[in-house]
């Protein structure tokens, strides 16, 4: 990595006087040290936003914690930051120590690394200055930031990290997380029965394999309406096959279907996670869970 990036430089014609090869060089290494002592590790994408990814990120990592793991969330969105407040985590803040920082404990001991715990209440995230003019400059350093996390952050030993990506899944968000994750296990994707939303999310699961990702499954989020007082299911969208027939079209299995549940919403806007053992919808987050875990040999 390091000619590769000697010779870009060259070409460039560009003197690396900040020693931006050597910066980059040992945050790989240390990347690659930190991540070997977790042992699995997924990423939670979708291609299009609004599909609800950031709660299923967070409610599986409380399935899989629930059965007893040790479950980690990377989120990705720098720009959006929401996976702590959906833990009841807002405010809290990295500790850090001469080994790096330690990312903040959540619920059943989920460690969680996120741009949330370096903001002020209310503060905008969004780069300021002359990069706004360059979109490819604003990728170089959101790509800087996710390595330094994944570089800096004591994670310890996992069993499990879930990275959650960027609504949209950025075209340099996938191959970057595999460069800094070389043996990641796969990617679960997320998407709603729209006819919209399964064609977007079609590109992506193909963009996704030919950047060499290994696709774990499929989960269709907001698959109905839960009502509240029958817990009677009815559907939202018309068409309720399509998710059947993407997979069955790409060859992916089918993990399960969310419902659009109040209860769930209204959980995570408080940063209280609803009990499996008094919710439907949790205890389908926890076959969901099998299911990865099946696919992944997680045990």
């Amino acid at each position: 990595m390091e000619r590769d990036l000697k010779s870009i430089l060259t070409k460039l014609e560009f003197s690396d006087d900040a020693k931006v090869i050597q910066q980059i060089t040992e945050q790989t290494r240390q990347v690659r040290s930190r991540m070997g002592l977790i042992r699995r590790k997924l990423v939670v994408l979708s291609g299009k936003g609004g599909v609800g990814k950031s709660m299923v990120t967070v409610n599986l990592a409380l399935a899989f914690a629930r059965q007893g793991l040790r479950v980690g969330i990377l989120d990705v969105d720098l720009n959006g930051p929401c996976v702590p407040k959906m833990l009841g985590m807002k405010g809290q803040r990295f500790e850090f120590t001469t080994e790096g920082a330690l990312p903040p404990i959540g619920p059943l001991g989920i460690r969680v690394a996120s741009m949330e715990f370096f903001l002020k209440p209310d503060s905008p995230v969004r780069w300021k200055g002359p990069m706004d003019l360059s979109p490819v400059w604003l990728g170089m350093m959101e790509l800087s930031v996710i390595r330094e996390f994944l570089a800096d952050i004591v994670w310890g030993e996992l069993d499990l990290l879930l990275a959650d990506l960027p609504p949209g899944a950025a075209a340099d968000k996938p191959p970057a997380i595999v460069g800094f994750l070389p043996e990641l296990d796969g990617a679960v994707v997320v998407t709603t029965p729209s006819e919209v939303c399964t064609d977007v999310v079609k590109k992506s699961i193909v963009y996704a394999r030919d950047m060499g990702i290994h696709v774990v499954g499929l989960i269709e989020n907001m698959s109905g309406f839960l009502c509240p007082e029958c817990k009677a299911e009815s559907d939202l969208f018309e068409g309720d096959q399509n998710v059947q027939q993407l997979c069955k079209e790409l060859d992916i299995p089918l993990l399960g279907r969310i419902p659009l549940d109040r209860r769930i919403s209204q959980a995570c806007d408080r940063g209280i996670p609803l009990s499996e053992a008094m919710e439907s919808t949790p205890r389908r987050f926890e076959e969901i869970a099998k299911n990865i875990g099946q696919q992944v040999r997680m045990k």
